[in-house]
């Protein structure tokens, strides 16, 4: 297969060359989050879960919403099929493009990092009802962590121009390095000053001077990747007239698009930290707040950034390449297989954190300052969460897909389900539930949003693809082949938990790491046992490769 590539060059890619680029970028991926899962037991070891682990996780989490909430979600949707256009329109396959488009933004990167250093109190109040102490250290860790903001736009930027030329591995590896040395910082802390107690100002801006490091770290490691893709980039500020225009105005909607998502995630870090303070003046042991919730989300999204992801991100090219041309079935068959494999692999994986939620929450997180409590109530988060895993990874695909189309004015408007349901939802649990169970309930709140958006989102997205002439047919196959798949790994899903959780309790007696491996084996061979009966061809693909390795190893 012939295609163009974003320096104008024609390069010729077998078919299988997206499922080795996928699988170059589940392997960075798994590698990554392997690292964060040490990463996330460290700060737990350190900060526990209370209220010194709140104020870091509002701290830290702050730089992201800011980035995301003003230009991460446009740099991410708009990047590609913008470069993927201009490379096949412009006779200098889209160099002039790019350089003009990256320094537009890295000037508001600049911008907007500054400015959000300088108003840290006022953000942090805005997350939070903190005051003295907590609220200061909670300040503290912002204004370290806040310069993130730049190091992020900018690695998403350089990420993106080396996806739409077709190399994949670099943005998906260089987070490992991130987390050796927020590890490296958080392991210096508690060989020199970690004490238990609250913190002071120096040992905050060392934890979060540190966490930035590792950040600024994952930007430079892109630099080889770039110098092989012989990126020379020219400031240029010629913006006039040179066709900027159009991913300003798909950006202004995937602008909206996150600030809905933040307002209602503003919504559950208030109604979750309040939900740890009001647990914590009750005497309720375990820490039942914001990074109990947060530390069950960054474990319940690592199948989704493994798999969905990585997949996505290969076929994102092709996508926009495909919808470019008007082939809509091409874009169609894409989207398609990327709901079915990635189904393969993501529903199992969601039986797993379902099933053996509390022995991978001990796993991860029992250490230092946490105890059995905390672990108790992560778990119940974690399990809440499971189940909106599988919608998750749906959402993401039918979201690309449109992006593909340069249409992000349609996943804005379907996104205010996901939004409105999840803070009305979350807020009704915080009321409903005792403080102990704040956090589970949100999660499932969670949960429950996710379903109702991809199932919007799908039916939108049906129609939008099915050709006039062949409406019925066309949207009749395409729902056939990805929703049937669906609903058989969904009735595999149900004996697999069952068992997986029946055998991960009797194993529990040797520990939490065997009764996670116990858990996990017998969930996969249930779901290998139906693979055939059920006619689950993407998941008896992916067992069969996996088995063609394992005898070459041999």
């Amino acid at each position: 297969m012939s295609t163009v590539t974003a320096t104008g060059r024609r390069t010729h890619r077998r078919p299988d060359s997206t499922l080795r680029s996928g699988a170059l970028m589940a392997s960075g991926s798994l590698v990554s989050r392997a690292t964060g899962f040490v990463r996330s037991a460290v700060v737990a070891a350190a900060l526990g879960v209370g209220p010194a682990a709140d104020g870091y996780a509002v701290g830290n989490t702050v730089p992201t919403i800011v980035y995301t909430l003003l230009l991460g979600g446009a740099l991410n949707a708009v990047f590609v099929p913008e470069l993927v256009k201009a490379a096949g329109e412009h006779e200098d396959g889209g160099a002039a493009y790019t350089d003009r488009l990256l320094t537009l933004c890295t000037a508001v990167l600049l911008l907007l990092t500054a400015a959000a250093v300088w108003a840290a109190p006022a953000i942090v109040a805005a997350y939070t009802d903190y005051g003295g102490a907590q609220a200061a250290t909670t300040v503290v860790f912002a204004r370290c962590c806040l310069p993130q903001i730049f190091f992020l736009g900018l690695f998403t930027l350089l990420g993106q121009v080396l996806n739409a030329r077709s190399r994949f591995g670099a943005m998906m590896w260089a987070p490992v390095l991130n987390n050796v040395v927020v590890i490296a910082a958080f392991g210096l802390y508690l060989v020199t000053a970690g004490t238990g107690g609250t913190l002071t100002p120096g040992e905050a801006e060392l934890l979060g001077w540190g966490t930035t490091a590792g950040i600024v770290a994952q930007t430079l490691a892109l630099l080889p990747s770039l110098r092989a893709a012989r990126l020379r980039w020219r400031p240029r500020f010629d913006w006039r007239g040179s066709g900027l225009s159009r991913p300003l105005r798909s950006a202004g909607w995937l602008m909206l698009l996150v600030f809905t998502n933040q307002l209602a995630y503003w919504v559950v870090t208030r109604l979750a930290t309040t939900a740890g303070e009001r647990a914590a003046a009750e005497g309720i042991d375990g820490g039942a707040g914001f990074s109990a919730y947060g530390n069950a989300y960054l474990l319940w999204a690592v199948p989704h950034g493994i798999v969905t992801v990585s997949l996505v991100t290969a076929l994102m090219p092709r996508m926009s390449r495909s919808a470019a041309g008007g082939d809509t079935a091409a874009l169609r068959r894409d989207v398609s297989s990327a709901l079915r494999h990635s189904a393969a692999a993501v529903v199992p994986a969601a039986c797993v954190l379902a099933a053996v939620a509390g022995p991978v929450m001990a796993v991860a997180f029992q250490y230092g300052r946490t105890g059995a409590d905390d672990i108790a109530v992560m778990a119940g988060a974690l399990t809440a969460f499971a189940p909106g895993l599988v919608a998750f990874s749906g959402q993401y695909v039918l979201a690309r897909a449109f992006y593909a189309l340069s249409d992000t004015r349609t996943p804005f408007l379907l996104n205010l389900v996901i939004a409105g349901l999840n803070a009305g939802l979350s807020t009704v649990a915080c009321m409903v539930l005792p403080a102990r169970w704040a956090v589970t309930g949100m999660a499932g709140a969670y949960s429950v949003a996710l379903f109702a958006g991809w199932a919007v989102t799908g039916y939108v997205l049906d129609r939008r693809l099915a050709a006039p002439a062949e409406a019925e047919a066309r949207r009749s196959l395409w729902r056939s082949r990805a929703v049937t798949a669906q609903a058989r790994l969904s009735v595999a899903a149900v004996p697999a938990v069952l068992l997986g959780h029946l055998v991960a309790g009797r194993a529990a007696a040797f520990g939490p790491l065997a009764a996670v491996a116990a858990g996990t084996a017998v969930i996969l061979t249930v779901f290998a046992l139906l693979a055939r009966p059920l006619r689950l061809a993407e998941l008896e693909a992916g067992l069969g490769a996996v088995l063609r390795r394992l005898r070459r190893r041999r």
